[in-house]
């Protein structure tokens, strides 16, 4: 079994576990994860989830920085509700590239699943940048985009990597569930605050 996927697997459990659990450490660990899997998906030709783990490296760095310095007056930020416009824009962007990098992997490589590749590697750029964002939605966009993951690894013999894959859906479920505890304790204190007498 190859040791890259091996300490992936390791790392990525870990990551997304951090990530439900709302601690920032979920940013380095990933870093870590996403390095070893530039290794895996370049060893089984999957040309577009390997140039996207290169993009989640700047990504990693970027949503560490947000986390601790982006929310309210430079602190740290608290879970919210992606706005409309951004999300509309978002779905929008992702269906774009998918249909162009899949007909780019297409024409130019051989990737052995080139629209599928292509599909999983835009709606997860959309995801990790609503998760940067701390916006719950980011949930919804994982774990459609890992029952597809489930299946191309299945397809290409990546079993530790299918399964890795069935556990971060599991783990999506689990800080979709805690992220929304967040939201509506965030919300109940806000409410509170703005009904408190002034002093």
């Amino acid at each position: 079994m190859n040791p890259y996927e091996i300490a992936g697997f390791v790392f990525g459990v870990l990551a997304v576990w951090l990530t439900a659990r709302e601690s920032v450490w979920c940013w380095p660990t990933g870093l870590v994860n996403v390095s070893l899997y530039i290794v895996v998906f370049f060893q089984s030709k999957l040309y577009a989830d390997m140039g996207l783990q290169v993009v989640y490296v700047a990504v990693c760095l970027y949503g560490w920085w947000e986390w601790l310095h982006g929310g309210e007056g430079g602190g740290k930020l608290a879970v919210s509700r992606t706005p409309r416009r951004w999300m509309v824009s978002l779905a929008a962007l992702g269906a774009a590239g998918a249909l162009a990098l899949g007909f780019l992997l297409r024409r130019h490589t051989d990737a052995a699943l080139p629209f599928w590749d292509a599909t999983t590697t835009a709606y997860s750029l959309v995801a990790q940048f609503l998760q940067t964002r701390k916006w719950i939605e980011t949930w919804w966009f994982w774990i459609a985009v890992d029952v597809v993951y489930v299946g191309v690894y299945v397809v290409k013999g990546l079993w530790l990597t299918a399964l890795l894959y069935a556990i971060f859906l599991a783990l999506c479920l689990v800080g979709l569930r805690d992220w929304g505890r967040s939201l509506a304790e965030g919300r109940r204190q806000a409410a509170a605050s703005a009904e408190a007498p002034a002093a």
